[in-house]
Protein backbone atom coordinates (compact mmCIF):
# COMPACT_ATOMS: atom_id res chain seq x y z
CA UNK A 1 0.00 0.00 0.00
CA UNK A 2 3.13 2.15 0.98
CA UNK A 3 4.71 1.99 -2.54
CA UNK A 4 1.56 2.40 -4.15
CA UNK A 5 1.17 5.87 -2.32
CA UNK A 6 4.83 6.71 -3.13
CA UNK A 7 4.54 6.06 -7.08
CA UNK A 8 1.79 8.03 -6.92
CA UNK A 9 2.79 10.66 -5.67
CA UNK A 10 5.77 10.56 -7.92
CA UNK A 11 3.86 10.19 -11.05
CA UNK A 12 1.70 13.19 -10.10
CA UNK A 13 4.43 15.07 -8.83
CA UNK A 14 6.47 13.63 -12.38
CA UNK A 15 3.24 15.09 -14.67
CA UNK A 16 2.79 18.59 -12.34
CA UNK A 17 6.23 20.12 -12.39
CA UNK A 18 6.33 21.15 -15.93
CA UNK A 19 3.14 22.70 -15.61
CA UNK A 20 4.34 24.50 -12.16
CA UNK A 21 7.44 25.66 -14.49
CA UNK A 22 5.02 27.47 -16.96
CA UNK A 23 3.17 28.91 -14.19
CA UNK A 24 6.38 31.43 -13.20
CA UNK A 25 6.91 34.42 -14.63
CA UNK A 26 10.03 34.66 -15.90
CA UNK A 27 9.52 38.32 -17.71
CA UNK A 28 12.57 40.73 -16.57
CA UNK A 29 10.19 43.70 -17.11
CA UNK A 30 10.22 45.95 -14.33
CA UNK A 31 6.98 48.83 -13.75
CA UNK A 32 8.90 51.66 -15.37
CA UNK A 33 9.69 49.42 -18.54
CA UNK A 34 6.36 48.49 -18.65
CA UNK A 35 4.67 51.98 -18.45
CA UNK A 36 7.65 53.40 -20.65
CA UNK A 37 6.50 51.20 -23.34
CA UNK A 38 2.88 51.81 -22.78
CA UNK A 39 3.33 55.59 -23.26
CA UNK A 40 5.64 54.71 -26.66
CA UNK A 41 2.52 52.75 -28.15
CA UNK A 42 0.41 55.43 -26.97
CA UNK A 43 2.13 57.95 -28.54
CA UNK A 44 2.38 56.15 -32.13
CA UNK A 45 -1.22 55.89 -31.64
CA UNK A 46 -1.68 59.34 -31.36
CA UNK A 47 0.82 60.23 -34.74
CA UNK A 48 -1.45 57.79 -36.35
CA UNK A 49 -4.50 59.79 -35.03
CA UNK A 50 -2.86 63.02 -36.48
CA UNK A 51 -2.01 61.83 -39.70
CA UNK A 52 -4.07 62.35 -42.64
CA UNK A 53 -2.11 59.52 -44.67
CA UNK A 54 -2.38 56.67 -41.47
CA UNK A 55 -5.67 55.28 -40.97
CA UNK A 56 -4.75 54.64 -37.41
CA UNK A 57 -7.63 52.82 -36.58
CA UNK A 58 -6.57 49.63 -38.73
CA UNK A 59 -3.32 49.36 -37.23
CA UNK A 60 -2.20 47.66 -34.22
CA UNK A 61 0.83 48.85 -32.00
CA UNK A 62 2.53 46.86 -29.50
CA UNK A 63 6.14 47.86 -28.11
CA UNK A 64 8.14 45.69 -25.82
CA UNK A 65 11.08 46.90 -24.81
CA UNK A 66 11.19 49.73 -27.04
CA UNK A 67 10.84 47.83 -30.21
CA UNK A 68 7.22 48.88 -31.70
CA UNK A 69 5.13 45.63 -33.84
CA UNK A 70 2.79 47.34 -36.32
CA UNK A 71 -0.33 44.76 -37.27
CA UNK A 72 -3.14 45.23 -39.08
CA UNK A 73 -3.82 46.28 -42.58
CA UNK A 74 -3.31 49.51 -44.84
CA UNK A 75 -4.57 50.65 -48.11
CA UNK A 76 -1.45 50.91 -49.74
CA UNK A 77 2.22 49.99 -49.29
CA UNK A 78 3.12 54.22 -48.85
CA UNK A 79 0.47 53.95 -45.81
CA UNK A 80 2.49 51.23 -44.32
CA UNK A 81 5.99 53.00 -45.11
CA UNK A 82 4.43 56.25 -43.57
CA UNK A 83 3.32 54.29 -40.49
CA UNK A 84 6.42 53.25 -39.93
CA UNK A 85 8.16 56.35 -40.51
CA UNK A 86 5.98 58.06 -37.94
CA UNK A 87 6.58 55.30 -35.28
CA UNK A 88 10.29 55.76 -35.41
CA UNK A 89 9.93 60.06 -35.11
CA UNK A 90 9.09 58.52 -31.87
CA UNK A 91 11.34 59.24 -29.00
CA UNK A 92 12.51 56.13 -26.85
CA UNK A 93 11.41 53.73 -30.03
CA UNK A 94 14.40 51.58 -30.70
CA UNK A 95 13.22 49.84 -33.50
CA UNK A 96 9.71 49.52 -35.42
CA UNK A 97 8.70 45.80 -36.65
CA UNK A 98 6.38 46.18 -39.80
CA UNK A 99 3.80 43.55 -40.66
CA UNK A 100 1.12 45.44 -41.90
CA UNK A 101 -0.54 43.64 -44.46
CA UNK A 102 -1.27 45.78 -48.19
CA UNK A 103 -5.16 45.67 -48.78
CA UNK A 104 -5.90 44.59 -52.43
CA UNK A 105 -8.96 46.00 -52.85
Amino acid sequence: MKKELVATVALLGGLLLPVAAFAVDTSTDTTGEYLDDAGITAKVKSSFAEDKRVQGRDISVRTDHGVVDLSGTVKSKLESDHATELATRIKAVKAVHNNLKVDGT
